[in-house]
């Protein structure tokens, strides 16, 4: 739908019709919730900026992508299922003018995947336009919906960042500022979210108490005393690199940024509590250019594998990873141990998503649509091969019966985590816990049945070790069950199957053949 000369904000590109996408097989890695972008820069191409930010982040979701830009007297939107480059193009992005511009790519946790539950949340105020932007989940939803429904708030999706947009809205219909009333709705919102809100005078960018999802601030580069400082917000500082903004500094937990003409302000609207970083975010999620603590994460995953080296060596000829994740962990283990390292498996970079199901017979080939061995690399060779985690097992067993077809005459298997126990409840979508392998089986029995000769998980402990910094500062619900942030009972019992009691410290899990 094409903007007109009279039309009101926000103006509203999205598709009119909502069908449902096809129901894929789920792929055996946890997902991400989402990427989260905003940039204030007048005078400059706000959408555009907005968008490289989003291509960049295209890693943390690939269901749907959407962007909102603010101009002198309306908001440009434009929202739809597929990928950033597929979403988005020139024509639309030039008739996307603005001062400020917000972005989202999604992946779903809340909500089911459908073009109506994708981002940014748009609502209109008596201040003026909301474009809301969510990564995480709330614990809360259940009651935080019935709330708002007996406001007599209309919800239009069943996504849980909707209702923080509508509770940032009854604040201020009812007489609050923008940041006033970006702050009491923000008590009333009890989980994980790092959120990015463009309003018509300026961005916010805020993180929950325990900073859970990571967000960064940037700065364009071009400040003069003439020339007010450009900000940028980020999930991640990929996002920030690929349009030439330097790093500044993350958001804070428990801070709410909020950029305007003035500049950038901060706000701790919630008492400083101990940070609690997603360490998945460190092992799998985040690219590994990107910086967290100081240093890329590619220098973690190397630490990682040097770990896993210490703790559960093996006798192989060759050293691989799975890609692109587990390259620089199988890096690492061959660095430590003095083993040669080697590409065995070629990823086809360019497959993306697609709804087109293969073949019976492509499907009983299992991954060669992503992955594909080498054989004259591995055909009489003991392998070991690195990855990030296990959860399903599904993958996992493919890839190891395709090294052995390839001929590998050994296939053994190292993963740079510890097992994956628990589901998580803060923006990860991972299954209940009777769905997840290392909750179901012992490393035995994972083992046998993904065909491996030996298996070894990295340790809780090394796995915290390797981040050479507060070891208490990150949340590693997933292997342990101990949650930072309280989920009811209700929530939980939707996803706890097996009352596993947790394992404060699970000691390393080896089997060897």
């Amino acid at each position: 739908m094409m903007p007109n000369s009279d039309s009101h904000l926000p103006v509203d590109r999205t598709l009119l019709l909502d069908s449902e996408q096809p129901d894929l097989s789920r792929p055996d890695k946890p997902e991400e919730a989402c990427g989260v972008f905003g940039v204030y820069a007048p005078g400059e191409d706000v959408a555009k900026l907005t968008y490289f930010g989003l291509f960049a982040l295209q890693h943390r979701g690939q269901e749907s992508a959407g962007i909102a830009s603010f101009d002198v007297d309306q908001v440009h939107l434009h929202k739809d299922m597929g990928l950033v480059s597929q979403v988005f193009n020139e024509h639309i992005l030039q008739d996307m003018p603005g001062y400020l511009a917000v972005g989202h790519t999604r992946y779903s946790t809340t909500g089911s995947s459908r073009v109506v539950n994708a981002q940014p949340a748009v609502l209109e105020t008596r201040l003026g336009t909301l474009a809301l932007n969510h990564n995480g989940n709330l614990v809360n939803t259940p009651e935080l919906r019935e709330e708002l429904l007996r406001s007599d708030v209309q919800l239009v999706t069943t996504t849980d960042s909707e209702m923080i947009a509508h509770a940032i809205a009854e604040e201020v219909n009812s007489g609050k500022g923008w940041l006033e009333g970006a702050i009491s709705a923000l008590h009333r919102c009890q989980g994980a979210f790092s959120l990015v809100i463009g309003t018509p005078i300026g961005i916010m960018g805020i993180r929950d108490p325990n900073g859970i999802r990571p967000l960064v601030i940037g700065m364009l580069p071009g400040h003069t005393p003439t020339a007010p400082p450009r900000y940028v917000l980020s999930s991640e500082t990929c996002g920030l690199d690929i349009i030439g903004a330097e790093y500044l500094r993350d958001v804070e937990h428990g801070e709410l940024v909020w950029i305007t003409e003035e500049g950038l302000s901060s706000f701790h609207w919630a008492p400083q509590t101990k940070r609690k970083l997603c360490i998945f975010e460190m092992i799998y999620f985040a690219r590994p250019d990107s910086v967290m603590n100081e240093e890329s994460l590619y220098s973690y995953r190397l630490r990682l594998g040097r770990q896993l080296a210490i703790e559960s060596p093996a006798d192989v000829d060759l050293v691989m990873g799975v890609p692109d994740s587990g390259i620089p962990a199988a890096i690492g283990f061959s660095q430590e141990s003095e083993l040669s390292y080697a590409e065995g498996l070629i990823k086809n970079r360019y497959v993306g998503r697609t709804f087109i199901q293969p073949t019976q017979s492509m499907r009983e080939s299992g991954i060669r649509m992503k992955l594909n061995p080498l054989k004259d690399v591995l055909a009489g060779k003991r392998i070991l091969i690195v990855d990030d985690s296990i959860v399903r097992g599904t993958t996992s067993r493919k890839i190891v019966k395709a090294l052995r077809d390839a001929g590998a005459v050994e296939v053994h298997m190292r993963i740079s985590s510890p097992p994956v126990t628990h589901p998580c409840f803060y923006g990860i979508d991972t299954d209940s816990q009777d769905q997840l392998i290392g909750a179901t089986k012992s490393v035995e029995e994972i083992a046998e049945q993904i065909g491996v000769d030996s298996l070894a998980y990295l340790s809780w402990e090394g796995m915290l070790k390797a981040t050479e910094t507060d070891t208490e500062s990150f949340c590693s619900a997933c292997f342990t069950g101990d949650y930072p942030i309280a989920v009811p009972d209700r929530v939980k019992r939707s996803k706890l199957m097996l009352e596993k009691p947790p394992a404060k410290a699970p000691a390393p899990a080896v089997l060897k053949s």
